[in-house]
């Protein structure tokens, strides 16, 4: 995936799989807090000679512990391989989530996980980092437990703009609030939403601008409205357009869906995987009196987002 050796395992791995240097915790989004704890991880793996991992769980915790909580997830699998690859990661650990993993006490996850199953040389962790049953573990344990069993450890201060510390809670505030600005300074790199066009009902090609529509899934739900948006093609083009996130009330669109008109393309994207980024809110959804007043109101969004984008 993407350059990443991607390892959903823990126990009975080949030595090749073992000794590396992990950056530890959930790392949604891959913000600028968490790149940090990567980047302490990175300067130990290269004092080490290690390769350079970390450990993620998959599904989240909270989505365990917490199944009616609101979609919250700010990235995908493959777009989290993809941003750690950039940062010369080597392993991602994708630990699957489950009730033996969660009933360990800090202790346990240390040593059967981390120590007897990886085979860790150097654990780096966030300031605030928690583990085991009942969130029980902490930076001083996890360096407890290292001196015991044999790795170093590293604990990355807080970090963050105007005394506030960067947050996956933080980003997912803002892209509430239409405030993509925000949250790609946090991230370091613009909210995406990535996932197969589908084929809707085709209203959009009918009246001169085809979109590519995309299902939200499991992503945290930004404000419904219009967007300027870059789209990663499945050849790695990007492409400007312009985007309406939400339920399309104006012709009856229920399930909250992604369509984004890409700007002077005319090519079949059905099935394939696009990766949407969101540049900047332009206006919340709307419902129009009828089609024709719609269709004059979408020209006036692409305008302005060309602009924004600087497209002609």
């Amino acid at each position: 995936m993407n350059g990443v050796r991607v390892i959903r395992r823990w126990r009975d791995l080949p030595a090749a799989d073992r000794g590396a240097a992990v950056a530890f915790g959930n790392f949604d989004g891959v913000h600028r807090g968490h790149q940090q704890v990567i980047n302490d991880a990175k300067r130990a793996a290269e004092t080490l000679g290690a390769p350079l991992g970390v450990i993620s769980f998959d599904p989240h915790p909270r989505r365990i512990y917490q199944p009616d909580a609101p979609s919250f997830r700010l990235m995908k699998a493959e777009q989290q391989a993809r941003v750690l690859a950039e940062m010369g990661v080597e392993r991602l650990y994708l630990l699957p989530f489950d009730v033996q993993i969660g009933d360990m006490t800090d202790r346990e996850f240390a040593t059967k996980v981390l120590s007897a199953g990886l085979g860790v040389r150097h654990v780096a962790v966030g300031f605030d980092i928690t583990f085991g049953k009942g969130r029980t573990g902490s930076p001083e344990l996890m360096a407890e437990y290292g001196a015991e069993l044999g790795f170093s450890v590293s604990a990355a201060e807080a970090v963050g703009d105007d005394g506030e510390k960067y947050s996956s809670t933080a980003v997912r505030a803002a892209l509430r609030e239409g405030r993509t600005d925000i949250a790609a300074d946090i991230l370091g790199r613009p909210f995406a939403i990535q996932g197969e066009v589908q084929r809707g009902r085709q209203l959009g090609r009918k009246f001169g601008y085809p979109t590519a529509n995309v299902a939200l899934d499991d992503y945290v739900r930004p404000r419904f409205g219009v967007y300027a948006t870059r789209t990663r093609l499945p050849d790695g083009r990007w492409q400007a357009g312009v985007a309406n996130l939400g339920v399309n009330p104006t012709v009856g669109e229920v399930a909250p869906v992604l369509e984004t008109w890409l700007f002077d393309f005319d090519e079949d994207l059905y099935g394939q995987i696009l990766e949407t980024q969101l540049i900047a809110f332009l206006r919340p959804e709307e419902k129009f009196a009828d089609v024709e007043i719609m269709n004059r109101q979408v020209m006036a969004d692409a305008a302005r987002a060309r602009e924004i984008l600087k497209v002609g």
